[in-house]
């Protein structure tokens, strides 16, 4: 997500839950979301404001023919099951749900109400649907993370900063990003000549931990994988100590505001895309006949005010395939 895009639709966030709460008449359609950042977490905002957005271009008016119930897990997944039960009481026409975990729990509640989900990470091996290209419950929707995404970020990290041949891998062990992407970085090491520490992020404290440890010693890198409620709960702590350990860092998402270097796919155009299934839906298709679909885009973003303060030369090569420069 491009920094202007993300401030204009952060700007505008802000008055979706308002309108959501307009009175329901008999016309108005229900969608309820859940979403596993907290209320007040600004790119959460940006991420409803997109996904209402999407449906306004569709011609869904928000307090009028259409009304949003949202809840927020802040990355527990005990609220997950609660705001589950809650949402599925209310009897919404369709639920998104912005995690697997968080699907899993709607699944838990209802077998029933079509959910479409965003920024999940294998679906067929999660359980949550039959295959990719038919679906066949009541679930589908976009795939936000490939597992060949994490050999690919060792090699970008490789690129911009040729002399790390220490890695230290923060990855959710309990999201299937965490561990197959591990191991797509550990089929990758050898042959960009770097040893691995992996680094589990479902804690605060151990991700403190676990990057003072490893910043002792010299020539030292890391790599963020994959997207998930720990992850995106614990951002903003990653790139600040990225930053005091001087520690060149490349990250799945451009959701690190200062990193080095950020390469995935476009959340806002998931979002956005989330939209259009849930209007399919709301006129008559079934999730079990919509395919899950994979990201259309990836952006790489590359930040030289960061590298400058890292002593690192931003490749030419590299610049000529930036989406993004931010200086």
């Amino acid at each position: 997500m491009r920094r202007r895009e993300f401030i204009a639709l952060l700007g505008t966030a802000a008055a979706w839950p308002v309108a959501a709460r307009a009175q329901k008449s008999s016309s108005v359609r229900r969608v309820s979301v859940l979403m596993s950042t907290a209320s007040d977490d600004s790119l959460g905002q940006a991420y409803s404001a997109a996904f209402a957005q999407g449906l306004q271009q569709l011609g869904w008016e928000i307090g009028s023919n259409l009304r949003i119930d949202y809840r927020w897990g802040s990355g527990d997944t005990e609220r997950f099951r609660k705001y589950a039960a809650e949402l599925v009481g209310l009897s919404p026409d369709v639920i998104l749900g912005t995690a697997a975990s968080i699907v899993r729990a709607l699944q838990e509640a209802s077998r029933t109400i079509p959910i479409v989900f965003v920024t999940t990470i294998d679906p067929v091996g999660s359980g949550l649907v039959a295959s990719l290209s038919h679906p066949g419950g009541n679930a589908t929707g976009f795939i936000a993370f490939e597992f060949s995404l994490s050999a690919k970020l060792l090699e970008l990290l490789k690129e911009i900063a040729p002399g790390v041949n220490r890695v230290a891998v923060l990855r959710d062990p309990t999201v299937p990003a965490g561990s197959g992407g591990f191991a797509a970085i550990q089929t990758a090491a050898p042959s960009f000549g770097v040893e691995l520490t992996a680094i589990d992020v479902q804690t605060a404290d151990a991700i403190e931990r676990g990057i003072t440890e490893f910043a002792r010693a010299p020539n030292g890198g890391l790599l963020i994988v994959g997207p998930g409620s720990s992850m995106t709960q614990q951002r903003d702590l990653v790139v600040t100590l990225a930053a005091k350990y001087r520690l060149p860092a490349v990250y799945h998402s451009s959701a690190f505001a200062g990193a080095l270097l950020a390469y995935g796919a476009n959340a806002i155009d998931q979002y956005r895309r989330a939209a259009g299934y849930v209007d399919r839906i709301l006129k008559g298709e079934k999730p079990a006949n919509l395919p899950v679909q994979a990201p259309t885009k990836y952006e790489l973003i590359i930040n030289f005010k960061t590298a400058k303060a890292l002593g690192l030369t931003v490749p030419q090569s590299l610049l000529a395939r930036a989406d993004e420069v931010i200086e």
